[in-house]
């Protein structure tokens, strides 16, 4: 099976580190979150896998090959960035012809059917487009790209709730046809939770989680009650969060398994948290 593998990969800009010495694996066949808080290292990893950037040390190889200034295997490698990097002046149909140069397998017919699911006037310059039919437009020309890797970089910004919920069909649905790595990094957690089966978290550049999505969220528990009973309760535990109001408490464990309602002190209630409950309390500053 092809595989992207990132070996203790580090960028530096001056005396700061954006990236510090981050290793996973991508392969075909899987969908992954790549979540983090603003300014953790998503982009600056998505900018060295698409060698828009280079790195101070580590490398990125696809199939054993190295991508750093390596055409053939960068043909396999889409990145939609937040960015726009494209001339303003080009019509979205220009850009669609013109991609089979750059990706071989670029499916045309399939990008102009995603235009009109959309709704976007393939006639239309890039740099009259909205904010958000700009992000369909780069998801558009990512999705139909042919490339074995799609990195998809906060692809719902500025999509309203029904262009989100299309598209998040239309990954699905591509992702079964073609068996592609999707890497989504997104803000909106708990919408795309469903189609991760594992995720990447980073944290002020370094990956503090790799893991399979469900086993991710299993890992920790949230508490609340009354201040004094949930204190009681989670000392000597590994908190990951905590906070209060007035005389109400919430702490996020994490390890071990989630309390049995009849382990805990009456006026205590256990959850399990939502992913993006379980990444704030992770990523807590503080």
């Amino acid at each position: 099976m092809s595989m992207m593998e990132i070996r203790s990969l580090t960028k530096r800009y001056g005396s700061k580190t954006a990236l510090d010495d981050v290793s996973l694996k991508i392969a075909k066949g899987s969908i992954y979150g790549l979540l983090g808080r603003n300014g953790a290292g998503k982009t600056t990893l998505v900018s060295l896998i698409s060698n828009r950037d280079f790195p101070t040390s580590g490398e990125v190889l696809l199939d054993g090959a190295n991508v750093k200034e390596n055409d053939r295997a960068l043909k396999n490698i889409c990145c939609m960035g937040a960015e726009q990097l494209l001339p303003g002046y080009m019509r979205v149909k220009d850009v669609i012809s013109s991609m089979r140069y750059f990706y071989k397998n670029t499916d045309a017919e399939y990008a102009n059917a995603l235009c009109e699911k959309f709704g976007l006037d393939p006639k239309k310059r890039l740099s009259r487009l909205s904010t958000g039919y700009r992000t369909i437009a780069k998801v558009i020309f990512a999705m139909s790209s042919g490339a074995d890797y799609i990195i998809l970089d906060e692809p719902t910004l500025g999509l309203d709730a029904n262009h989100r919920e299309l598209l998040y069909k239309l990954i699905i649905e591509r992702f079964n046809e073609t068996e592609a790595a999707f890497v989504i990094s997104t803000h909106l957690i708990d919408e795309c939770a469903g189609l991760f089966e594992r995720v990447f978290v980073l944290r002020e550049g370094r990956l503090i989680a790799d893991e399979d999505s469900d086993a991710l969220r299993r890992s920790a528990y949230l508490v609340e009650g009354k201040t004094a009973e949930v204190d009681s309760f989670i000392a000597g535990k590994k908190v990951l969060t905590r906070s209060e109001v007035g005389s109400f408490c919430s702490a996020c464990v994490s390890g071990g398994d989630v309390p049995s309602p009849d382990a805990l002190p009456d006026g205590l209630e256990v959850s399990q948290p939502t992913l993006q409950q379980l990444l704030i309390a992770m990523t807590e500053e503080g």
